[in-house]
């Protein structure tokens, strides 16, 4: 003999707060994520450093460096270029080579200037790359770029 079950109104509370204790958890698990991935600020006072922002841009452009980068052979290459295409040597080179999405990686390359390029020993895995890097031209000017790197060996 088969009982008959009746969908009551504890049923229906319980899958409604079942419900929303997955949205609730999810909400939570996502909230932590993004707070610990989270690198932090890039600068203090966002409306002070754009108060410079069109005066710094113009002095950069004004040298006519291109910056490119790849990495073959366990060496990572950071070649900058003047707008007649000859190599440049920067006064000062800083860099953090890392991934767009979290800081664990983050790493500075030691950059040695080879004549015709700034090379590093650097074995990355395969993906997208930042390289963020500060330089600083002969004549004082600094210079700022992001350079995207894709690797795919």
């Amino acid at each position: 003999m088969t009982r008959e079950r009746k969908f009551t109104g504890w049923h229906a509370l319980m899958i409604f707060g079942g419900a929303f204790a997955i949205i609730i958890s999810v909400n939570i698990a996502l909230a932590v994520s993004a707070v610990r991935t989270f690198p932090g600020l890039e600068t203090k006072n966002s409306y002070v450093a754009s108060q410079t922002f069109d005066t710094r841009r113009a002095a950069q452009e004004a040298l006519g460096w291109t910056v490119e980068a790849r990495a073959t052979g366990g060496l990572l290459i950071l070649s900058i270029t003047d707008d007649a295409g000859r190599p440049v040597q920067a006064g000062t080179l800083q860099a953090v080579l890392g991934r767009a999405t979290h800081v664990k990686d983050d790493r500075e390359p030691d950059f040695a200037f080879d004549g015709r390029a700034y090379v590093a020993r650097e074995s990355l895995a395969p993906g997208n790359w930042n390289i963020r890097m500060k330089a600083t031209a002969l004549d004082g000017t600094p210079f700022e770029q992001r350079v995207v790197l894709r690797v795919t060996e």
